[in-house]
């Protein structure tokens, strides 16, 4: 039986809590949160993707609000990370140290020296570091990569992401807008998309990008250009100034010789496989959500079975380089290389 403690209890701790809860040989013993009245403050909704409501039993868990006097007498194998950005390096440096396997939460961290320090800390301890860089398991895009990868359609031409939804206003003091605390748009929202590029494509020869921003120079919408040496065309949009009403958005359009693909959340058709000699269809994917694959996968790496290689700490890191490049590029309006 994997234990497992959960680090900060609000949407994503939660989404967690729900996928840990129904992951077999797997059980979470304790929970982190500096929130005295979190019981009761769990009933209430956050967060924009459904999933996170689900009931806890608190009967059978132990309960801490200080991080530390959990490191120290939780019943524990792994944590699940799920606190805000700004706190994810020191704290996952304290949990591998300290001899647990760690599931942080995305983005990785604010800089590419808290990243490198994370990853050494992983590789000093010989624990398993995974960033929940969830699109990485996301049935539509992990299908639509196997897909690509197959070549039964031709080489990938061009292909568009987008992300789009109003500004998160679940996060406590409101973090997610602050972006030394959170990375705002860029590393909140886009990376996401940025890291399955990185993930669908590999690391691009350079990247530029334009953006609307606020009156402190915050991005507000934003559009990020990736070159590679064979000069197919990808891109990626994302959004934090979509109405209320709006809701959330992901999406992508990938244009292959033979096919193009198309998934828009949402939408009851899901993934679409548009050929050129015959019908569309929409594939079979794998039932559950890429936060169910992810700690599936992070659950089998911490009890040292033999796993595809999906995702490791060095690319969750190179993913927060392309993303600050991306920022850079913003901010000086040129293009950035990369290698």
């Amino acid at each position: 039986m994997l234990k497992v403690g959960i680090v900060g209890f609000g949407f994503m701790g939660r989404m967690h809590f729900r996928w840990w809860n129904q992951l077999e040989g797997a059980k979470v013993t304790a929970i982190c949160d500096a929130n005295p009245n979190i019981q009761e403050d769990i009933k209430k909704p956050v967060g924009n993707i459904a999933g996170a409501s689900a009931e806890v039993n608190f009967d059978e868990i132990a309960l801490f609000s200080d991080f530390e006097e959990m490191l120290q007498e939780g019943d524990m194998d792994a944590i699940s990370l799920t606190l805000p950005t700004y706190l994810h390096a020191e704290t996952t440096q304290k949990a591998l140290r300290a001899g647990y396997h760690v599931l942080c939460e995305k983005p990785m961290a604010l800089t590419v020296e808290e990243c490198d320090q994370m990853v050494q800390a992983a590789e000093e301890s010989g624990k398993v570091l995974l960033i929940g860089q969830c699109l990485r398991f996301w049935p539509e895009y992990t299908k639509a990569r196997a897909i690509v990868e197959s070549g039964q359609y031709g080489k990938l031409l061009a292909a568009s992401f987008r992300r789009l939804g109003a500004p998160p206003d679940w996060g406590q003091d409101d973090w997610f807008k602050k972006v030394q605390l959170s990375g705002g748009l860029a590393l909140d929202l886009h990376i996401h998309d940025a890291d399955f590029i990185h993930y669908l494509c590999g690391m691009p020869e350079a990247v530029d990008g334009c953006a609307t921003t606020g009156p402190q120079g915050e991005l507000l919408h934003m559009s990020a250009h990736y070159f590679y040496p064979d000069h197919h065309m990808i891109s990626a949009e994302a959004s934090w100034v979509m109405s209320s009403s709006f809701g959330f958005e992901m999406s992508f359009n990938l244009m292959l010789e033979h096919a193009t693909l198309v998934f828009t959340s949402g939408e009851d058709n899901g993934l679409q496989v548009f050929p050129d000699d015959a019908e569309p269809y929409t594939p079979e994917l794998a039932e559950h959500d890429g936060y169910y694959w992810e700690i599936d996968h992070f659950s089998r790496l911490a009890r040292g079975q033999a796993v595809p290689e999906v995702s490791t700490p060095q690319q969750s890191r190179d993913s927060i380089r392309l993303v600050l490049a991306e920022v850079e590029s913003i901010e000086k309006s040129k293009r950035i290389t990369l290698v």
